[in-house]
């Protein structure tokens, strides 16, 4: 059985740079990013569709190994490479994005490396919206989402609307995210990204049209929110010194599935309340912690530095 079936494309996030001119490469793709945060808190198994064999893919590979998780994607594509960003930080401030992939290298997820067999033998199914962004990532996306609906596993969902992807056409995002709506679960959302998707008001009609069970709000300014069984959920936000919020989202969303997977949660009947809850606090902490830390995947806490950060503050979770 596989705990967490992460498929999307592996898009390289940037860290903009202290210097002018600074060219930064930093490997990132939220569903890869979820998958290790998920595995350095208590996921057995994991799977990420088509791993290049860069930089990123063999520390993808590396990390589920060195958190004895077992990896189902164990061959990576030797003729595959990640995406590349390139950003330069001007002196007034401003970034230039450069956007491409290596000459020759096809590191797009196709339609053909979602095999249904591995949609059956999953719990959980994460997708995040940049890999609606293009074909043939797309196609290949909802075609694992739709497998994981037909097959009743639940199914993840992070909406992410980034400028470089979608051109700067929000409408074109919000559409392409709206049309996979209908196979979704658990929907991720950061505060900005409810505005886009119509404000807190409509988080309700979105739920009753496309029925979706859970819509979580991460790492908002008060902590985090959900929306459950008419219910507003929340948990306290815990005041860090910020050095860098890149990563922090995936780290949340890693910990909060895998909490949900070490509480016993497998179909969407075993939703509660208070599992949703528990899984929140888990994932404040964790995208806590990895604001304090320059980058992404590193700053990505394991469990134990979660139960090490619960001690030291002597965090209490109210029921």
């Amino acid at each position: 059985m596989i705990d967490l079936y992460a498929v999307g494309e592996m898009v390289i996030d940037f860290i903009p740079g202290s210097e002018e001119a600074s060219y930064i490469r930093k490997a990132g793709g939220a569903p890869a990013n979820v998958a290790i945060a998920a595995a350095k808190n208590g996921l057995k198994s994991a799977m990420c569709c088509k791993v290049g064999a860069d930089n990123f893919g063999h520390f993808l590979m590396d990390t589920l190994a060195k958190y004895n998780v077992e990896a189902i994607c164990k061959d990576l594509c030797e003729e595959a490479v990640t995406t590349m960003a390139f950003v330069t930080l001007l002196a007034n401030g401003e970034r230039v994005f450069t956007f491409a992939r290596k000459p020759g290298a096809d590191m797009m997820l196709s339609e053909n490396d979602v095999k249904e067999t591995d949609i059956n033998n999953s719990v959980i199914v994460h997708a995040g919206s940049c890999s609606l962004s293009a074909q043939p990532e797309k196609d290949a996306t909802i075609k694992a989402m739709r497998l994981a609906k037909e097959h009743g596993k639940l199914v993840s969902f992070d909406v992410n609307y980034r400028n470089i992807m979608w051109k700067d056409d929000i409408k074109a995002c919000v559409d392409a995210i709206k049309s996979v709506l209908q196979y979704v679960d658990l929907l991720k959302l950061s505060g900005e990204e409810i505005d886009m998707m119509g404000g807190e008001e409509n988080l309700p009609v979105l739920m009753r049209d496309y029925n979706i069970a859970v819509i979580v709000e991460t790492l908002g300014k008060d902590g985090a929110k959900a929306y459950f069984n008419n219910e507003i959920l929340k948990v306290p936000g815990f005041r860090v010194p910020a050095v860098d919020a890149t990563g922090c989202g995936d780290a949340f969303w890693g910990a909060f599935l895998s909490k949900l997977r070490l509480d016993g949660v497998s179909k969407l009947s075993d939703l509660t309340g208070e599992k949703i809850k528990s899984a929140m606090n888990y994932g404040n902490i964790s995208g806590c912690i990895c604001v304090q830390s320059k980058g992404a995947i590193e700053s990505i806490p394991t469990r134990k530095q979660i139960e090490e950060f619960i001690r030291k503050n002597n965090i209490e979770f109210t029921k």
